[in-house]
């Protein structure tokens, strides 16, 4: 009875054995003979994309299909890349398995050219391809077809305000729109933009731009307080740290000097007058330590109530005219004011 159960075994095992050599034998190679061949969109085409048109189809990507000498199925991604990068960096923009064709929203397009560091609401040039891979093979690409892509963002606009000032008052470089401070409008398609900037110098020149980089320039208006696309430099008649509000529409701003304290029954002074605080370059920071006692505080301007924050929501972020802050146990507070993020404004108390 065993050397019959021996020789069942050994005959299943060489059977098994027998299938596997003949699978591997038999199996077809899998091989790129023809690459796909982008037959749309033509060279050229343009897309101004915009966000109320997120989910409509910005383009369908057609082609011919790949060849691999069989019947095998094949994933095509239409990649895309900033012209000239030689595809380096690709994005993609869609992808199917086993189609000649796929429709790209306006949203996936949008997002490709925004991962490509596209200037949103810029005309930017692109190319694309088509990207096919079957199993183990080597990736075959179609031709590339050169295209022009407007993007669009929701975040809120922005201003930059490049000058002269910059590296002395803390700030990368001179003149360097990317690098500058930025003012932010209150929502997306707003045109009322506001933020902080430091001034180390007396009659510093700058100017306002629309994107991180010599577009969409403004520059001093006719007229104090006004602006215009083209003009002399602006100029800040005293060193300082400004707040400024901007009106790209009305083509009018203001530029206030502020300089910062704490104020309140927690504060050495209560409520009869601020403590001030100072304002660190390097850190982009106004701090201040000082003693205070288990009770409430605000941060104010000029030893005014013109412009003052609190926090409403009691999570270290600020409003104008919000709550009054509660100062949670007596001691010696290391106190910071953070104004360097435009309309993101924070504070920190810090138990010594």
């Amino acid at each position: 009875m065993k050397n019959i159960t021996k020789s069942i075994i050994a005959l299943f095992a060489v059977v098994a054995l027998s299938c596997s050599v003949e699978d591997v034998q038999d199996r077809p190679v899998i091989e790129g003979v023809d690459a796909p061949v982008l037959t749309a969109p033509t060279a050229g085409a343009a897309y101004v994309l915009k966000p109320e048109n997120a989910a409509a189809q910005a383009e369908r990507f057609t082609w011919k299909s790949a060849n691999y000498g069989g019947d095998v199925q094949v994933t095509y991604a239409v990649e895309m890349d900033t012209k000239g990068n030689e595809f380096k960096t690709p994005q993609s923009a869609g992808s199917v398995i086993s189609e000649n064709q796929v429709s790209v929203t306006v949203e996936q397009l949008n997002n490709a050219a925004l991962l490509l560091k596209a200037t949103p609401f810029a005309p930017a040039e692109f190319e694309v391809r088509v990207k096919a891979t079957a199993g183990a093979a080597a990736a075959m690409y179609s031709n590339v077809i050169g295209i022009v892509v407007t993007p669009y963002t929701t975040e809120n606009p922005k201003l930059w305000v490049p000058g002269g000032y910059a590296v002395a008052s803390g700030y990368p470089a001179d003149w360097t729109p990317a690098s500058s401070p930025q003012l932010s409008a209150s929502g997306y398609g707003k045109v009322d933009f506001e933020g902080y900037v430091y001034f180390n110098d007396a009659n510093a020149e700058y100017k306002f731009t629309s994107f991180p980089e010599w577009k969409g320039e403004y520059a001093a208006g006719a007229t104090p307080g006004t602006i215009a696309t083209s003009g002399d430099n602006l100029k800040i008649p005293a060193a300082g740290y400004y707040k400024f509000n901007v009106d790209t529409e009305k083509l009018t701003y203001t530029a206030t000097a502020t300089a910062w304290g704490i104020i309140g029954d927690a504060t050495p002074a209560g409520w009869g007058g601020s403590t001030a605080m100072t304002y660190n370059k390097v850190a982009k920071l106004w701090t201040v330590t000082a003693t205070l006692s288990q009770a409430e505080m605000k941060f104010r301007a000029n030893d005014a109530w013109d412009i003052n924050f609190g926090d409403d929501g009691a999570n270290g972020s600020l409003e104008y005219g919000g709550a009054n802050i509660k100062v949670p146990s007596a001691g010696t507070y290391t106190i910071t004011l953070d104004l360097s993020s435009p309309r993101n404004y924070k504070y920190t108390l810090t138990k010594n």
